[in-house]
């Protein structure tokens, strides 16, 4: 494929959302307050005696934040204006909209019902801002998408990476080998697109097929692609455990991809997984440090839950018996040979797990629904490989593989607390369906580890919730408390705030926000989402090395 007609494709399919009106495209970013935006207008909002974090490092204090239309005009100890409507803060945290560095929001935003839309799962955890397009699944057809999400109305703002993933099975499907120069030229071109259309970065999930068939090199050619275009790499490494080159090969593979393309590099959900690893916090941190020391920018999200996420065959099978999609596992099922040494390698994957007892099965709507793998075996009376594989084949069959997820216990709390103490660390959910995290991280983060624990104190949570995400992820105007901003603000209730999902219940919705605003817009109150669809896509300025209009 040839790379300047793709280009030339995607910049005309940007100026056709510029023009019409759908996608807003932010300037550059400044520090500058807009035009009018004087402290001295009169205020559509004024919130009141709240007390301010800002979304920096700064100590908090109490005072007043002004809103008009969708933007911030004044925070300060006395606000010296009117306003249309007044808030009484007192005895509220007043801080910026949080942002999620890391969900699989993506399925709520494209949902066809217009509740789902609104969000509100993140919403009522004071959520304002979504990334998506992670662990490699970002579409490269950006500014389509983008345009079409925005203009179906959504409840939050959102920023979309383009994936290694989606990528290479555009191309290479699902199959296990290198691309040759015609289709390494088609990948690049995919992801110069998406940039050039206005995404945050550059996105892979290495863990998973098809993307783990790829080699280091073929990763780095790809990223290239988004590090000319300013692009950021976000990466679900390609080994959290102990699965294949094993946690800390994996950390040094994903600084050296940065490196080697050029561009900042950002671990999703950072972790040691499994028996095999857990305590290999410090030797993490070390490789980031001694990177960031060298000059590399290199940043980590986290979600503070001691089970990650997954699926029964992520979790369970070994890659190669994934080549070639699910019609491909189904046919290795059936070989009685390679059936044996599909349950060899399960048993080892298995047992860095924690065991079938540390696997819950949160999928909804399945007989297994609730129950430990372990639970499931017994029920059934099979080896837990095979209650395995009879869920992971039925799900192949019949579910699209909805009913594999499980919430795999596989975490020791003090990697977790060691790894939320870092200066270079924010918040993420990882949001995804059956696990609490989707509809509860940020509460749960503020009960367990600012509240009840003092893992960090309530500054540092607040910046890792805003003020550090905006500047990791360059996201203009938003992040931070001050005049010109744009007005995502929420207030929270420190007596109230908290989570009420858990791994039994994940899709209770979470209490303690008195207001949030998106935009300006008011689209929580009082812990309930009003409806309000204000969220926008926040695409990137046309960068450099895109073809001009």
């Amino acid at each position: 494929m040839p790379f300047l007609p793709v280009r030339r494709r995607a910049r005309q399919a940007a100026r056709t959302l510029l023009l019409s009106g759908s996608i807003m495209l932010l300037p550059a970013a400044t520090g500058a307050a807009p035009a009018g935006t004087s402290g001295a207008d009169r205020a559509d909002i004024l919130i009141t005696g709240g007390t301010i974090y800002d979304g920096g490092t700064g100590k908090p204090y109490v005072g007043d934040v002004a809103l008009k239309g969708d933007r911030i005009v004044y925070v300060g100890r006395a606000a010296p204006m009117q306003a249309a409507q007044r808030i009484d803060a007192k005895g509220m945290i007043v801080a910026p909209g949080f942002i999620d560095a890391h969900t699989h929001a993506d399925g709520f935003l494209r949902s066809s019902d217009a509740a789902e839309r609104v969000n509100p799962a993140w919403l009522d955890q004071g959520v304002s801002t979504v990334v998506i397009g992670v662990d490699g699944y970002g579409t490269p057809d950006v500014g389509a998408d983008a345009a079409k999400i925005e203009a179906s109305g959504v409840g939050t703002n959102f920023i979309p990476f383009v994936g290694f993933g989606a990528v290479r099975q555009r191309v290479l499907g699902q199959d296990a080998r290198a691309p040759n120069a015609q289709e390494l030229s088609a990948m690049k071109a995919l992801v110069a697109k998406g940039m050039c259309e206005g995404a945050t970065g550059f996105s892979a999930g290495l863990f998973y097929a098809p993307q783990s068939f790829a080699k280091t090199d073929e990763v780095i050619a790809v990223a290239r692609e988004a590090a000319v275009r300013g692009g950021l790499y976000d990466t679900h490494q390609r080994d959290e455990s102990s699965y294949s080159i094993g946690l800390l090969g994996s950390v040094r593979e994903a600084i050296e991809i940065g490196k080697k393309a050029g561009m900042p590099v950002h671990f999703a959900h950072l972790k040691a997984l499994g028996v095999d690893v857990q305590g290999q916090a410090p030797a993490v941190i070390a490789e980031i440090d001694a990177a960031r020391k060298a000059g590399h920018d290199v940043t980590a999200d986290q979600y503070p839950w001691l089970a990650s996420g997954s699926s029964l065959d992520a979790s369970l099978l070994p890659r190669w018996a994934v080549d070639g999609g699910g019609d491909a596992l189904l046919k290795r099922l059936d070989d009685a040979t390679t059936l044996a040494r599909i349950r060899r390698e399960m048993a080892e994957n298995m047992r860095r797990r924690g065991g079938a007892k540390s696997l819950l099965l949160i999928a909804q709507g399945f007989p297994w629904t609730g129950k430990t793998l372990e639970e499931v075996a017994t029920q059934w009376q099979l080896d837990p490989r095979d209650a395995a594989l009879r869920i992971i084949r039925q799900s192949v069959e019949k579910d699209a593989g909805r009913g594999t997820a499980v919430a795999s216990f596989n975490m020791a709390q003090a990697d977790v607390d060691l790894l939320m103490r870092q200066p270079w660390m924010v918040t993420s959910s990882d949001g995804s369906n059956g696990h609490p995290r989707m509809f509860a991280t940020f509460p749960e983060k503020y009960v367990r580890y600012v509240r009840d624990r003092k893992v960090i104190d309530l500054g540092t949570f607040v910046r890792q919730s805003t003020g550090r995400t905006a500047d990791i992820y360059r996201i203009d105007h938003r992040g931070y408390l001050r005049p010109g901003y744009y007005a995502d603000v929420v207030v929270i209730d420190p007596a109230r705030y908290a989570p009420r999902a858990d791994y039994m219940h994940p899709r209770e919705l979470s209490v303690g926000v008195a207001k949030l605003f998106v935009n300006g817009a008011l689209a929580v109150s009082d812990s309930q989402a009003t409806g309000t669809t204000a969220g926008r896509a926040l695409l990137r300025p046309t960068p450099a090395h895109c073809p001009p209009e």
